[in-house]
């Protein structure tokens, strides 16, 4: 399998390219900055790179892609930039089953405690979250533009409430839309827990057109 990666010099991009080689998938690793892409092919050595905007990218890019994964990531000021990132990809690709399409998405648009409310309305309530709240919110609004998409052959995945580097967990917890907690009452994903949820529903796919989350167990 071929898989395209958009942003794959960031914490979640890096972690599935490292991830989806291990098991042997061809990678086309998409970024801006040709110097992080070289780095990145420094220690994945077998992957392509390739150094363009992801708003310039063209169906052409995409030739004999099997799944495209949008791991984008930009400033909180430009969180709206998911979305339209989203709507590229998706004009690209309308009355198609081919490539797949996977976007990462925020915690934002999953729901939580007994009167099942979104995350996004405890992030806007803490006064802590001004510097960085406008990324979950776009990322909701990603993720309701997605939910309208019937058309193309995506699927969404969500983070817990920490979105953090690390190594995949030893135990992986799956959900569809409610936010997710380990026994310890942390509600965590590492970068590696993403990218190896992700390489299993690439192998083996569950989720069509909707959206399922993990977090570490």
């Amino acid at each position: 399998m071929k898989i395209f990666v958009i942003g794959a010099t960031g914490m979640a991009g890096s972690a599935f390219v490292k991830e989806a080689n291990k098991h042997g998938l061809e990678i086309i690793a998409n970024g801006r900055q040709t110097d992080k892409l070289a780095k990145l092919q420094a220690k994945v050595p077998n992957i392509q790179i390739l150094a363009k905007d992801a708003f310039t990218l063209t169906k052409d890019d995409f030739t004999d892609c099997d799944v495209i994964v949008d791991a984008f990531s930009t400033a909180p000021s430009q969180a709206y930039r998911h979305t339209d990132l989203a709507a590229h990809l998706v004009a690209l690709f309308r009355e198609t089953t081919k490539p797949r399409l996977a976007f990462i998405l925020g915690a934002g648009s999953l729901v939580t405690g007994p009167d099942h409310h979104r995350v996004l309305h405890d992030i806007e309530q803490d006064d802590t979250t001004k510097p960085w709240r406008n990324t979950p919110k776009n990322q909701y609004f990603e993720y309701q533009f997605l939910q309208n998409v019937d058309n193309v052959n995506w699927f969404g995945i969500s983070p817990a409430n920490l979105f953090i580097p690390g190594e995949q967990a030893a135990k992986i917890l799956t959900g569809k839309d409610e936010l997710l907690y380990n026994d310890a009452g942390e509600s965590i994903t590492t970068a590696g827990t993403m990218a190896a949820a992700l390489v299993a529903e690439i192998l083996q796919p569950q989720h069509r057109q909707e959206r399922f989350t993990v977090a570490n167990g």
